[in-house]
C-alpha cells in the first residue's frame, strides 16, 4: 500500500504531540484510583462514614474488598470508560482533519487514501491498547499497595485476559464512531453517536437484548449485568465483528469515493 509507513509516522507523531493523549491517560488512570478508594470503603466502611467518604445511610452490598471484586470493578470500567475514551480517540484522530481544515491538503498527498485510513486505525488501536495496559498496571499497584487479599497467578493472568478481550472488543467497535467523525465532518457527530450507543447499550441489555447488540458485548463480558450475563455465545462476538468490519469498510469507502469539498 502506496505510503503506509510515511502515514504512519505522520498519525503516530501527531498523537504523541497532542494533548489529548495525556488527557485521556489522566482519565483513565481515574478507574484503578477510585476503584481502590472503593475497595478501602469496602473494607472498613465505619472509617469512610467517620471521614465523610460514605454517608450513615448508605449500604455497601456489591462485594468484598478482595482481588476478585477490584479486577471485576476494572473490566467493568474498562468496558464503560474505554468505550468514551477510545471512542473520542477515534472521535479525535478522524474528526480533528475537519475541524482544523486539513482533509483537503490531506488527501492531495501522494499518499493512498486507503493508507491513511489504515494508519489511523493503527494509531487509534495501539493509542487505546496503551491505555489498557496502563490501567491494568495502575491496577496491580494499586490493589498492591492498599493489601487486598485473595491474589494469586492464576487470578492476575485471567484479570489480564479479561481486561484484554473486552479492551479489544470495545476497540474493535470504534471503527463506526470513526465513520460517523468522517461523514460528519467533525467532531460532534460522532461524539453524539457514542452516547446513543452506550444509551442504546444499557436499555437493550436491561430488555435482554444486549447479548445481540455489538455495544452492549463488552459491558456484558466484563460481568457489569451479573454473572449469568458474561456468558455469552457465539452470536455475540459475530454481531461485534461484523460492526467492526462494517465500519471499516464504510469508513475506507468515504475517505475513498466521498466528496470531500
Amino acid at each position: 500500500m502506496i505510503g503506509l509507513s510515511a502515514a504512519l509516522w505522520t498519525e503516530a507523531l501527531k498523537a504523541r504531540r497532542s494533548r489529548l493523549l495525556w488527557l485521556t491517560a489522566l482519565g483513565f488512570s481515574l478507574a484503578p484510583l477510585m476503584g481502590g478508594l472503593f475497595m478501602i470503603v469496602l473494607r472498613d466502611p465505619e472509617w469512610a462514614r467517620s471521614t465523610g467518604l460514605l454517608t450513615a445511610k448508605a449500604q455497601l452490598t456489591v462485594g468484598t474488598a478482595d482481588w476478585p471484586t477490584y479486577w471485576g470493578v476494572l473490566a467493568q470500567a474498562t468496558a464503560l470508560g474505554g468505550m468514551f475514551l477510545f471512542g473520542l480517540v477515534a472521535t479525535w484522530v478522524f474528526g480533528r482533519e475537519y475541524s482544523d481544515h486539513t482533509a483537503k491538503d490531506l488527501l492531495a498527498l501522494p499518499t493512498a487514501r486507503e493508507a491513511i485510513v489504515v494508519a489511523k486505525f493503527v494509531v487509534v488501536a495501539c493509542w487505546s491498547a496503551l491505555l489498557t495496559a496502563m490501567v491494568w498496571g495502575l491496577g496491580w499497584g494499586v490493589g498492591s499497595a492498599i493489601g487486598l487479599s485473595g491474589s494469586s497467578p492464576d487470578l492476575t493472568l485471567y484479570a489480564a485476559g479479561q481486561i484484554a478481550v473486552v479492551a479489544g472488543l470495545t476497540i474493535l467497535l470504534l471503527p463506526p464512531f470513526a465513520l460517523v467523525a468522517s461523514a460528519g465532518r467533525g467532531y460532534l457527530p460522532s461524539i453524539g453517536s457514542i452516547f446513543l450507543a452506550v444509551f442504546l447499550a444499557q436499555i437493550l441489555a436491561a430488555l435482554g437484548w444486549g447479548p445481540y447488540f455489538p455495544w452492549a458485548v463488552p459491558s456484558l463480558l466484563s460481568g457489569a449485568a451479573g454473572p449469568s450475563a458474561a456468558e455469552l455465545g457465539a452470536e455475540s462476538y459475530l454481531v461485534v465483528a461484523l460492526a467492526g468490519l462494517a465500519g471499516v469498510a464504510g469508513t475506507l469507502a468515504w475517505w475513498r469515493f466521498a466528496d470531500q469539498t
